[in-house]
């Protein structure tokens, strides 16, 4: 195994009487897209802080870029906060210019890289606006620029597709991906769990302040088959003792199981149903969103792959 570009081990962290952090560990590993996940309040964003070293962690051990935080590397690093931080009251294209340096890059330099980012995600010919005076999508996409004109080693996103339309999500996807190759360590936090199913090798979940499930995303997925079922057929599939949860993807019903729950245990419930008919039933391959109902939801024991 390669040395981890970044690591935290059981971190801990409190604000007041509030837990924000239990104990969370995990390790990101050279040039891999790495998927933080967990409800609101679980307690990502602190990990994330604690291992920037915005917070400092109670308890815990956390190694960035081969050791210690210093101050060299906060330029090896490029965050994307959730809570955006553009200067609202400021031009754009001397707010980007004046973040790169702050990261390290001279005036110079920024200036030379900053075009070929403003035409690629459409703002060039907005760059003189105040931000504020750009849509939400536009300062979204402003705030990646931010987080990668310096060409950081180490790029930590919190929800990076919010507020962007469609097109503009999958420039934003190419573009991650178009980082991992060039050899660059992700660390992405965000509750669209298809991206992370498309981005991601491997993830951590944070529930409660603890990490309560970590590891490749194929193998965990493995670990939950039988987990979920399809059904195509008509009629009221909702309140079905054992489920979890379930709605209706293309016409089709997915339900996901509570653990303890088996596809038979559900099929013989729909079958003692009137009002049903049952064209189809089959176990279907868990999504990520099942696995998180689960975990979440369904108080599963913590798991690890």
């Amino acid at each position: 195994m390669p040395t981890p570009t970044a690591m935290v081990s059981h971190l801990s962290k409190s604000f007041g009487s509030v837990r924000a952090v239990e104990d969370v560990s995990f390790e990101v590993f050279p040039g891999e897209i790495f998927g933080l996940l967990g409800p609101n309040g679980a307690g990502k964003t602190t990990s994330i802080r604690m291992l920037l070293d915005i917070f400092k962690a109670e308890h815990g051990e956390i190694s960035v870029l081969g050791g210690k935080m210093d101050e060299a590397k906060k330029n090896r690093i490029g965050y994307m906060p959730e809570e955006r931080g553009m200067y609202k009251d400021l031009k754009l294209e001397p707010t980007l210019i004046f973040l790169a340096r702050l990261k390290g890059l001279s005036e110079a330099e920024a200036k030379r890289r900053l075009p070929a980012w403003l035409k690629r995600l459409d703002l060039y010919d907005h760059r003189f606006k105040k931000v504020q005076e750009l849509s939400k999508g536009m300062q979204q996409k402003a705030q990646m620029i931010a987080t990668l004109l310096h060409e950081p080693d180490l790029i930590v996103i919190d929800e990076p597709f919010s507020g962007l339309d469609p097109i503009n999500t999958r420039l934003v996807e190419e573009i991650i991906r178009e980082q991992q190759a060039a050899g660059k360590t992700i660390i992405m936090s965000t509750h669209q769990m298809y991206q992370v199913e498309a981005l991601c090798s491997r993830i951590a979940l944070i529930d409660k302040g603890r990490t309560v499930l970590y590891g490749e995303v194929d193998q965990i997925k493995r670990n939950f088959a039988g987990n979920a079922v399809t059904i195509t057929g008509q009629g009221d599939f909702t309140n079905v003792p054992g489920v979890l949860d379930a709605r209706q993807v293309n016409g089709d019903w997915h339900l996901s199981l509570a653990p303890g729950a088996g596809p038979q245990d559900v099929f013989r419930a729909l079958a003692a149903r009137d009002g049903l008919k049952i064209e189809r039933f089959e176990i279907a391959e868990p999504s990520l969103d099942d696995i998180f109902i689960w975990v979440v939801q369904g108080k599963q024991e913590p798991s690890h792959a």
